[in-house]
């Protein structure tokens, strides 16, 4: 069975989106799902984050170029059932490269195929670079759906908005008519400050199916665990970044594994009916049937 392509992408750097997708897919990964997470940015900073040093010929950039496969970069990492395919710094010349051939927006959809195909992989992640260049562009043509990690700032919503078109003209161009937002991720929430409370309520009051209820608070330890190449799920297991990162997880897979549809009343057990009479008037008895509300499920 082919696995679902999820990215997570972000024009605007710095809003948490590397850290997102290693807790993400490490989180997964605690769950017993077998995770490929794809490091799509030059930068390198999931493979390093994940304690794999970046090496030369190791990433996906002959395998954008038709020139070898995906499957021979694929690395095991020290958190069980999560598997990367690296980065490296030469990524960012595929840009230049990829723009010369045919059916450019269509590389990275290409040289995923034979991975999805495999059916080895329950969940397949890809980190983007922090622009909307060919790399990001190919993500978004390879995708079922899109996580977009936001920071609880107001220039953070403008950015939501571009992505959020591109998608669009891409979809209605017909290179990825199936791609679907699949969520917002709050990111560096600040309990203490206005400004965190008022974006959260911003992006839920236009997304409200959309937005994770996991708020991803800014954390010490968040910071710190890349550079000992762990996730922080793993750095510190207990810190508040981590106990949040595995409730996305757990919140991510809820949804995926029970999409919301709607809303549908379940019938309450057989009451007796309240009967009100009306005074003075020759009209006949009104029968009530008192129903309990249903409430819904709440958030993992």
């Amino acid at each position: 069975m082919s696995c679902k392509v999820t990215i997570l992408a972000n024009q605007k750097g710095g809003v948490g989106k590397t850290t997102t997708a290693v807790n993400l897919a490490a989180g997964l990964a605690h769950r017993k799902r077998r995770v490929l997470l794809v490091d799509l940015d030059p930068q390198a900073n999931a493979t390093s984050g994940l304690g794999v040093p970046p090496t030369e010929g190791g990433s996906i950039y002959r395998a954008l170029l038709g020139e070898e496969r995906i499957i021979e970069k694929i690395q095991a990492t020290t958190v069980d059932n999560l598997y990367l395919v690296p980065s490296e710094l030469d990524l960012a010349g595929a840009e230049v490269e990829i723009a010369r051939t045919d059916n450019y927006l269509h590389r990275l959809r290409e040289a995923l195929q034979p991975v999805r195909e495999l059916g080895r992989y329950d969940d397949l992640l890809i980190d983007c670079p922090p622009s909307l260049g060919i790399l990001t562009m190919n993500a978004l043509a390879a995708a079922d759906t899109l996580v977009v990690p936001l920071q609880c700032e107001y220039y953070a919503l403008e950015g939501l908005s571009v992505i959020l078109r591109l998608m669009e003209q891409l979809k209605s161009g017909g290179v990825n008519p199936g791609i679907e937002l699949e969520g917002i991720v709050m990111t560096m929430f600040d309990g203490r400050t206005n400004l965190s409370r008022q974006v959260v309520e911003e992006v839920r009051a236009h997304f409200p199916d959309k937005i994770y209820e996991t708020l991803i608070p800014r954390s010490v330890r968040v910071s710190e665990a890349p550079s000992h190449g762990l996730p922080v799920t793993l750095y510190d297991p207990h810190s508040p970044g981590a106990i949040a990162y595995k409730a996305f997880a757990r919140e991510f897979l809820k949804r995926r594994l029970n999409p919301p549809g709607p809303i549908i009343a379940e019938p309450s057990p057989p009451t007796e009916p309240v009967v009100v009479e009306v005074i003075d008037e020759p009209a006949a008895p009104i029968e009530i049937d008192v129903i309990e509300s249903v409430p819904e499920d709440s958030p993992a």
